[in-house]
């Protein structure tokens, strides 16, 4: 049976979060990368702190014994900041070539210098490269160069170990009830800035309105919400409840509808930050087992089913279709539904069975996780396959070593590719992860987490014409994106800082869990895009929050990612004539 209430612990603190979840301290210098067109070449590489000087020593022949001794090369150009230098004489003796295409902000250096200026010409060639900050001084190993002859380049990405916060996924708080303490706006921020979470749990109680509408001062609260969490960046898992006693107090099925009529506006207007509707409403606390009006206890006749499935398609009906809902137990979606899990071909498609999911407020905590499954043998394939498409989620509620242990909880995160879990609950579970070694893993993990391998770019293309891309991403997360999400290279002029976007069609929430996807496409280039230089990046932005950077997806390399514009470079410049 389902455990009894429980209160909320904050033993384990958003400080100590933040600290168990801090990664390695990375080196000054990292994501280095050296890529070229037909004329042109761009240098770039990832910094920390704020140097005076940022560095790129070419040593253009690849012979150590000529030009400025440097870290095993003999370097015969430099660029230091925004310059370009020859070596002359013996020494440190440079003589100005020319100001360069140079760029440094959000921990990236970039400069873009023409070939013809090496002394490089359009025959294939290579160079040796050293990168340099100062102060402090911090000088990178050898780097080698092969140039691609401006036809195409191909480039190898880094992975990043960080941890950072990506949109819909992770870790949530989860601290008080939604109808009566206000979210605060700095405080979410520092969720997602200091503790890289992105999600906070809205549980919204309706105790008040068992006998009658809801009231202007409750729906004007619910918004209040919505508003506070839109402004902090965030997004909120939101649920509707009427109890939290186990008496099953809760209100009948024509209330209940009668209520979601009055909640639709609010769920339609506050879609962009919803991440996903818990379905909640029955019983004590949502979960549908403590109940005077649906079936209490387990003991559920067909009338009572009948109701449950009222419920849950009107709630279907008032949520946005984009967004989906969640049920406590496969036993409900299999009931109500179909004991068929979602389709590759039906996902995502608006049905009922591709837009509901499951949360587990036991995880771990028993054999069965208190009543969340009725067979395993049978639930646990299905709840695994039907997962793949619809999002899973929820808290833990109890220590059951070695079951709530590292290994079991890892196993079954990624079985059924859990994409959210409460940090503030339970915390001797959680305590467990932290010593057991694996709680900075499932942080990393929970949810999607892309990284590229490796893309192939033209270095030159004409206005108007083709440009064929190619690129593999893999996605290391227990899960993929659950709610629609867009995909877009983006030119960005090396000179001017204007951008063009292409939408791609390739749908991030197939870049299935555990394996590699190679997107190739060939796009078509405006007839009006200015000759010039361009950066390519890849921008997956929220459709409905696409000027918001906080909520577009980070992908997991070094030396890519550009948090002021919620891009992420791919280490290619592309020629346009």
């Amino acid at each position: 049976m389902m455990r009894p209430f429980r209160l909320l612990s904050a033993l384990l603190t958003g400080a100590l979060l933040a600290a168990l979840l801090v990664s390695p301290a990375e080196a000054a210098i990292s994501g280095t990368s050296a890529t070229n067109t037909a004329t042109t070449v761009t240098y770039r590489f990832s910094y920390t702190g704020t140097p005076q000087f940022l560095r790129v020593y070419v040593d253009a022949d690849r012979n150590a014994s000529t030009g400025f001794a440097q870290a095993g090369t003999g370097a015969d150009y430099l660029l230091e900041n925004g310059s370009l230098y020859q070596h002359t004489g013996t020494g440190w003796s440079w003589t100005l070539i020319r100001t360069v295409t140079f760029s440094s902000s959000g921990g990236v250096a970039q400069w873009t210098v023409n070939r013809s200026d090496l002394g490089e010409t359009a025959t294939p060639n290579d160079a040796d490269l050293i990168f340099q900050v100062e102060a402090p001084l911090e000088t990178s190993t050898k780097y080698t160069q092969v140039y691609s002859g401006g036809t195409s380049g191909t480039v190898t990405y880094t992975a990043s170990s960080e941890n950072f916060s990506n949109p819909e996924r992770g870790f949530y708080h989860h601290t008080g009830d939604c109808d009566k303490a206000d979210f605060s706006q700095s405080t979410l921020q520092s969720y997602r800035t200091g503790q890289g979470i992105s999600l906070v749990m809205c549980v919204f109680y309706l105790a008040e309105y068992k006998n009658g509408p809801i009231a202007q001062a409750a729906l004007d609260q619910l918004q209040q919400q919505i508003d506070t969490v839109r402004a902090a960046g965030l997004k909120m898992v939101l649920r509707f409840a009427y109890t939290t006693s186990t008496t099953g107090d809760d209100t009948t099925k024509d209330r209940i509808l009668a209520h979601l009529d009055q909640l639709a506006p609010y769920l339609n207007s506050g879609k962009d930050v919803i991440a996903v509707v818990q379905a909640g409403l029955i019983g004590a606390w949502g979960e549908w087992y403590y109940t005077q009006n649906f079936g209490n206890a387990g003991t559920v006749t067909s009338t009572d089913w009948a109701n449950r499935k009222a419920v849950t398609d009107k709630l279907l009906s008032v949520v946005p279709s984009t967004r989906m809902i969640q049920l406590r137990t496969p036993k409900f979606k299999r009931t109500m539904y179909s004991t068929t899990a979602v389709q590759p071909g039906a996902a995502y498609n608006g049905s009922a069975l591709s837009r509901i999911g499951h949360h587990n407020d036991c995880f771990l905590a028993s054999p069965d996780d208190f009543g969340t499954y009725e067979n395993t043998s049978v639930e646990y394939p299905y709840l695994q396959a039907d997962t793949t498409y619809v999002p899973m989620g929820g808290e833990t509620c109890g220590s059951n070593p070695p079951r709530s242990s590292c290994p079991t909880a890892t196993g079954e995160l990624a079985q059924f590719h859990w994409s959210f879990i409460n940090t503030d609950y339970e915390p001797t579970v959680l305590n467990s992860w932290n010593t057991g070694g694996c709680l900075a893993d499932i942080s990393k993990n929970l949810g999607y987490r892309f990284r590229l391998e490796s893309g192939t770019y033209p270095a030159t293309a004409s206005a108007g014409g083709s440009l064929p891309i190619s690129f593999t991403v893999h996605n290391d997360g227990y899960a993929t994106p659950f709610n629609p999400r867009s995909l877009e290279l983006v030119l960005r002029n090396t000179s001017t800082g204007s951008t063009y976007k292409l939408a791609m069609s390739s749908d991030p929430r197939r870049w299935t869990a555990g394996t590699s996807t190679t997107v190739s496409q060939t796009l078509t280039l405006p007839t009006n895009l200015p000759a010039g230089s361009y950066s390519l990046l890849l921008n997956l932005p929220d459709p409905l929050l696409s000027t918001r950077p906080e909520y577009s997806i980070h992908l997991a390399n070094q030396g890519t990612w550009d948090a002021t514009t919620g891009m992420n470079s791919l280490l290619h410049t592309l020629t346009v004539s």
